[in-house]
């Protein structure tokens, strides 16, 4: 089952995605105005249950940021050992994992256009795989940390590289430009273990294989992530985790390659989905 949130005849609607279109599900659940209120009230179940047998809705849409009301988005950061190996600072493994905030202001949905500013043109691909929290949880242990995902989905956190290092101490500017990265397309529900430990993570650059890697070689695996981040806060239903991108940004390229208006990037994991997403000036 896959659960977006879309656009149709100018309204926001949320509902399962289907290969012949969308089902509309947010009129029936008025309690829950947006995916963020159903996961929060642990009803992806029900979702589900409602959609069995029914026809499509709408064949002519647009794809939203999949939570546009998401309340707390966290990213670690250099978490692949190739990833930490381009910086090219001689450091080792980490023994703490890097963790920065994004808004859902930065992100849009699938088949959406990321924006390049006017106030720099360094605008960086970086493909991901994101959790989506279920249950409340604080000091949560390893063995217990996937009983807290309710759903997954695919991330491209979209970074303008030269404000990243306008501060000593932090990337929070370079990582919040309005619609520069893309949450999507839908929210996959968590089964199992399968579904994470050994995914393969692709992103592709018009066609080209930038970044393809396993999620089982991350130096801080998402388990880890969970136990990790619940020790200084405590977990909440719709909180997102956005878990680490593998080497290959545009970036570490000699000279590097960012991206340009008409390039395609695309964040590939088998068993979640493909987020598909253009470039363009912003319009100012």
């Amino acid at each position: 089952m896959r659960f977006a949130t879309y656009t149709a005849n100018e309204n926001t609607f949320y509902g399962v995605a289907t290969d012949d279109g969308m089902i509309a599900l947010s009129p029936e659940f008025p309690q829950w105005p947006s995916l963020y209120d159903v996961v929060a009230a642990g009803a992806l179940d029900q979702l589900a249950a409602a959609a069995q047998g029914r026809q499509v809705t709408h064949t002519e849409f647009t794809y939203e940021m999949v939570m546009p009301n998401a309340r707390r988005i966290l990213c670690v950061g250099v978490n692949f050992p190739d990833r930490n190996a381009e910086y090219k600072d001689g450091s080792a493994q980490p023994k703490y994992m890097s963790l920065f905030p994004r808004f859902a202001s930065g992100f849009t949905g699938h088949e959406r256009n990321l924006i390049r500013p006017p106030e720099n043109h360094t605008l960086d691909y970086e493909g991901e795989v994101a959790i989506v929290i279920g249950k409340k949880g604080r000091r949560i242990p390893q063995e217990q940390a996937y009983d807290h995902i309710a759903a997954l989905t695919l991330c491209n956190e979209g970074t303008i590289r030269d404000w990243v290092r306008h501060a000593k101490f932090n990337v929070t500017q370079g990582k919040n430009w309005d619609n520069s990265g893309a949450i999507g397309p839908w929210l996959v529900p968590f089964a199992d273990a399968s579904q994470l430990d050994d995914a393969r993570i692709v992103t592709r650059v018009n066609g080209e294989v930038r970044q393809d890697d396993t999620l089982n070689r991350m130096m801080f695996p998402i388990r880890r992530e969970i136990e990790y981040i619940s020790t200084f806060m405590t977990l909440q239903p719709g909180d997102i985790i956005v878990t680490g991108t593998p080497t290959g940004a545009g970036a570490r390229f000699d000279p590097p390659k960012y991206l340009k208006p008409g390039d395609v990037v695309e964040v590939e994991v088998e068993g979640i989905g493909t987020l598909r997403n253009g470039i363009e000036d912003e319009v100012v």
